[in-house]
């Protein structure tokens, strides 16, 4: 049973397969439009939406959560159930982040170079550790896809929620807002709308925005491209124009005290936010629509990290300059909402549509390496055929996608974002430590093969993504672990009990 579950698919077998024309995809992409939809991703999910929780932390409702002795005490007696923020030193998070996500993403580009197929960190821990970790892998990125875009739509929907009120339009809070809400729900002058807990309610703009993009990514990739070529260029210009004018109104005295919960708040505070780097992850989903896969998609991966680094510690710097850190308590809109507060009217409407197209852009993107996981492990007979299923027309998995829209669309009307970009995190670490440990197994089991793109320093980068994502992880809060676990189990149980009875590796070799 155990030379089962350790079973690998070759290289050469992963790339054959793929090249089946029941399941081929249509090849489209090239570097920018890779280098696009991975800025997509990062900006859209991290500047305008959890970087508020990381930077002021979030308070932990036991009562309506939990009421076991034990665990009562832990939280009471152990900060990881907590979430402190990282305050104005959120920049320090940024760059430990940056640091951490430079190595994975070297990582990431040789494999990906080298292994130019749909299906990401899972199909190459299939070609390195075997099925069983590579369901195990698969299940983790299935969680950090669609929880990431659960928390996308949240902001979307808070964004959106904003633009209505510069027009003047106040809709009814029941139908914008999640049925939960472990803080509570303020007004902007600070009243009490909703208490902690559950309430009627469903985020209708959430759900909604998740189903019209799924209608696009149905249609076909290149179409899904173009349109997040042009979101792209809209939010970068928006970002530019706060950076550029935001700096005005800057206060000193803002930065004081800069790091207030010491180091315990910058690493959860680069925990909180390093989801939102995967895009770089979700750009080598797409590994088998590219046009020319071994040279752009490094090219596309390392051009993401540094383009968005870059925005993301100018967006900080300023933002902690313009409101005290503490202000930011577990708001969906920081950077728009600061605006409102601070009455820079023209300002705000240029950020919050700048700040929409991220969100949908995000939200594009990461349908996209949603979408195209299922596919992989469907393909690999780890899921059902369906999964796997290509339109005749379109050339794109038409049915993972319709899945991916509800599975995101529905729990995003449910739940608020600091809950959501939680979840998404400690899958985030997983996948990107696995990812460094198969470069290092595959450099040694298959030292000759060839290699369009290396990761420079020998074996420091993959070995510096498994220390830095260990340490990241060590700053979640423990219920994270806690449910983190407890969907690796489900996975588990669903792959003792079917996927490995189907896998193709059961079939007989052809004649």
């Amino acid at each position: 049973m155990a030379s089962s579950l350790f079973r690998r698919k070759s290289i050469d077998q992963l790339i054959s397969d793929c090249e089946g024309a029941e399941y081929r995809l249509k090849k489209s992409l090239g570097w920018l439009s890779l280098t696009s939809l991975g800025i997509g991703a990062v900006i859209g999910s991290g500047i305008f939406t959890i970087v508020g929780t990381a930077i002021a932390g979030q308070k932990f409702q036991t009562s309506s959560i939990l009421n076991a002795p034990l665990l009562q005490y832990l939280i009471h007696h152990n900060a990881s159930f907590g979430r402190p923020g990282a305050g104005p030193a959120i920049a320090i998070s940024f760059v430990l982040v940056a640091i951490a996500c430079g190595f994975a993403s070297v990582c990431y580009a040789e494999l990906a170079a080298m292994i130019p197929i749909a299906g990401s960190a899972y199909t190459y821990t299939y070609a390195t550790m075997g099925e069983i970790i590579a369901w195990i892998i698969g299940w983790d990125l299935i969680l950090e896809y669609a929880v990431s875009n659960m928390a996308v739509s949240v902001g979307f929907s808070a964004h959106l929620v904003d633009l209505l009120d510069w027009f003047g339009l106040h809709p009814d809070p029941k139908w914008i807002s999640p049925a939960y809400l472990p803080s509570g729900l303020p007004d902007l002058q600070g009243n009490l709308i909703y208490g902690p807990g559950w309430h009627f309610g469903f985020n209708w703009p959430a759900f909604i925005i998740v189903m019209l993009l799924t209608v696009i990514l149905v249609r076909g990739i290149r179409e899904s491209a173009r349109t997040n070529n042009i979101m792209v260029m809209v939010k970068i210009i928006a970002i530019l124009a706060f950076i550029t004018f935001a700096s005005r109104f800057i206060h000193t005295s803002n930065w004081h005290p800069f790091s207030p919960n010491g180091w315990p708040g910058i690493l959860t505070g680069g925990s909180i936010v390093f989801f939102t780097y995967i895009g770089f992850d979700s750009v080598s989903t797409a590994a088998e629509e590219c046009t020319n896969a071994q040279r752009d998609l490094p090219r596309g991966i390392i051009a993401t990290l540094i383009v968005c680094t870059i925005l993301y510690i100018g967006v900080v710097v300023v933002l902690t300059g313009l409101v005290k850190w503490d202000t930011l308590l577990d708001d969906a809109a920081p950077v728009v909402n600061t605006l409102k507060k601070l009455h820079v009217s023209n300002l705000r409407l240029v950020v919050l549509i700048g700040a929409l197209m991220g969100m949908i852009s995000s939200l594009l993107v990461f349908q996209i390496g949603q979408a195209r996981v299922w596919f992989a492990m469907s393909r690999d007979g780890l899921f059902p055929k369906v999964f796997s299923r290509v339109h005749h027309r379109f050339l794109t998995p038409d049915f993972s996608t319709w899945v991916a829209g509800f599975v995101v669309g529905v729990p995003a009307g449910l739940l608020d974002i600091g809950t959501l970009g939680d979840l998404a995190n400690i899958g985030t670490l997983f996948a990107f430590a696995l990812v460094a440990a198969g470069v290092l197994i595959l450099r040694y089991r298959e030292p000759d093969r060839k290699r369009a793109f290396r990761a420079p320093g020998g074996p420091l980068a993959p070995i510096m993504t498994i220390l830095t994502c260990l340490l990241l992880m060590a700053g979640l809060p423990i219920m994270n672990w806690i449910r983190f676990f407890g969907w690796l189990f489900i996975g588990l149980v669903i792959y003792f009990s079917y996927s490995r009875k189907r896998s193709t590796l059961n079939l007989p070799p052809a004649k």
